[in-house]
């Protein structure tokens, strides 16, 4: 897993609350057996007219915040489905961070496995963020996960309240696998210990 520290990325408004998992990934696309390749259908239902073509209503297709890598969302974020696709969707597309108000505990759970932040401020920070980045060309966001900040070059700060657990396995890109691996010495010990327990004599 990637580790991550301080990112600074472009950031987009997605000003709706209640985001399920369903709508982030529609289920037609879980069929697939690899992490990679969900971006594009990312949002699916939002995104695409049912020509397929992009609609131009919808905020990510709009020219200014192509390359986003900051979201910025409502409350209750990744409610719905434990589906940890939604999050591989999220993080193929490009997100790192995500911001907002309340996320479903599961969804976030399933982000920082996958190396992406849930970051969680309050409705008026968010709301604020959300104003700049739309009134602001190119306006980019810096989560500081060292410092435990959220700021931009505007003068916007707020500090980051988070699990030192998580903000540890982020920052060090450890994901259950890299977890289980720092204790690889112990579990060889126990590994050669028990096959003298259970040798048939």
């Amino acid at each position: 897993m990637q580790p991550l520290r301080v990112h600074t990325g472009l950031a987009v408004p997605l000003e709706r609350p209640n985001v399920d998992t369903d709508q982030i990934i529609p289920k037609q696309f879980l069929k697939r057996i690899e992490r990679s390749g969900y971006g594009k259908f990312l949002f699916y239902d939002w995104r695409y007219l049912q020509d397929e073509k992009p609609n131009p209503s919808f905020i990510l297709n709009e020219s200014r915040y192509a390359g986003a890598t900051v979201l910025l969302a409502g409350r209750n974020f990744g409610c719905g489905s434990s589906r940890e696709h939604a999050v591989w969707a999220l993080t193929d597309y490009g997100f790192r961070v995500i911001i907002a108000p309340s996320f479903a505990d599961i969804f976030a759970n399933n982000c920082m496995k996958n190396g992406t932040a849930t970051i969680v401020l309050s409705e008026g920070q968010v709301a604020e963020l959300m104003r700049r980045a739309q009134e602001t060309p190119n306006y980019q966001i810096t989560l500081d996960l060292e410092n435990k900040l959220v700021k931009d070059s505007n003068g916007f700060s707020a500090p980051v309240e988070m699990d030192e657990f998580r903000r540890n396995c982020l920052i060090n890109g450890l994901d259950d696998i890299e977890l289980t691996l720092q204790h690889e010495a112990d579990i060889a010990t126990f590994e050669a210990r028990r096959k003298s327990w259970m040798a048939v004599g």
